[in-house]
């Protein structure tokens, strides 16, 4: 029994998903594979966050691709145009974003259902087209490049393998945080609020307060990720941070189930990588890739995870 219940601890499951991940940076060694698994890892930060935010406490954002281009855009310019050192502009990003969610999460948060999707979906639209027209600052829709990656003393992760062990030991953190949040009593509020929000109100939860904090740490984790994104790339241009970046997570937090952290693993990795398979269909590849998006939706309205988890349990009843 007590073998059992460490299977199921964060600490336990993050160290099998640790070995996991080394044994696949280990095993592969074309550069352009591990470039995938790093975009694996970046966006594995934005879907937890937002599953946080939609599978947790309820609460439906469009606007994500919004506080990952903040990210993304403040490293870039503090560190290129100003002279800014790296990790310290890295971390004043993550504190500028949590201040923006924060005074646009106020009133967003009391809004519900289309309003405030449409609310969320009006402000990452609204920092797009910034991006675009300030070109003097951003560098308009041309992009802005001569990004340096990110190092530690001597140590530079200026490679696809270097920045595998920057990128991937922060989703274990990302991962591990939020595991544990979700087990604790904070968590607990938040599943109440996404179950019936007069109820948890009622029950003593602050839900405006519970949902205001949770979009700033979703925002903030979108943010890290668009720094590492940055520093790793080198360049940055609006059309990595438009509308559809923000329906890609989305769908990558519904295909791997609302509500399941580990799901939100699988999403980002199936979603991100499927698209780079799909590419030998060549003209059909947006086809199959709908296809392959509806199926999982139709069969695993829940999630992939926690269907299969499901459909797993069912025939091991079956065959007891």
């Amino acid at each position: 029994m007590n073998h059992i219940k460490s299977i199921h601890s964060p600490a336990c499951q993050i160290g099998l998903f640790a070995i996991l991940v080394q044994g696949c940076a280990l095993l592969v060694r074309n550069s352009y594979y591990l470039f995938v698994l790093n975009i694996v890892g970046i966006n594995i930060i934005v879907v937890i966050g937002l599953n946080l935010l939609m599978g947790y406490a309820g609460q439906i954002s469009l606007g994500h691709a919004a506080f990952y281009a903040i990210g993304a855009y403040l490293s870039a310019i503090l560190t290129v145009t100003y002279g800014f050192p790296a990790w310290p502009t890295l971390f004043l990003a993550l504190i500028i974003t949590a201040g923006v969610a924060y005074v646009i999460g106020i009133p967003i948060m009391r809004l519900e259902g289309h309003y405030l999707v449409m609310a969320t979906l009006g402000f990452g639209i609204i920092l797009y087209i910034v991006l675009i027209q300030w070109d003097d600052v951003t560098g308009g829709p041309s992009g802005f490049a001569g990004i340096e990656p990110l190092h530690i003393g001597s140590l530079t992760f200026d490679s696809d393998r270097r920045f595998c062990y920057l990128i991937w030991p922060c989703v274990l953190l990302t991962l591990w945080g939020s595991l544990n949040l979700v087990r604790s009593r904070v968590g607990r509020g938040l599943m109440a609020l996404r179950s019936d929000e007069l109820v948890a109100s009622c029950t003593g939860v602050n839900t405006e307060g519970y949902k205001v904090k949770v979009f700033v740490l979703s925002a903030v984790l979108a943010s890290l990720a668009g720094s590492l994104y940055a520093h790793y790339i080198g360049f940055v241009s609006p059309g990595t941070f438009s509308f559809f970046y923000s329906i890609q997570v989305v769908t990558m937090v519904i295909v791997g189930g609302l509500g399941s952290l580990w799901g939100s693993v699988l999403g980002a990795a199936l979603l991100t990588v499927l698209p780079e398979f799909l590419g030998i269909f060549q003209t059909y590849n947006v086809l199959m890739y709908g296809l392959v998006l509806m199926v999982v939706l139709v069969f695993f309205p829940e999630g992939l995870l926690p269907g299969l988890w499901f459909a797993l349990q069912k025939t091991h009843r079956k065959h007891r």
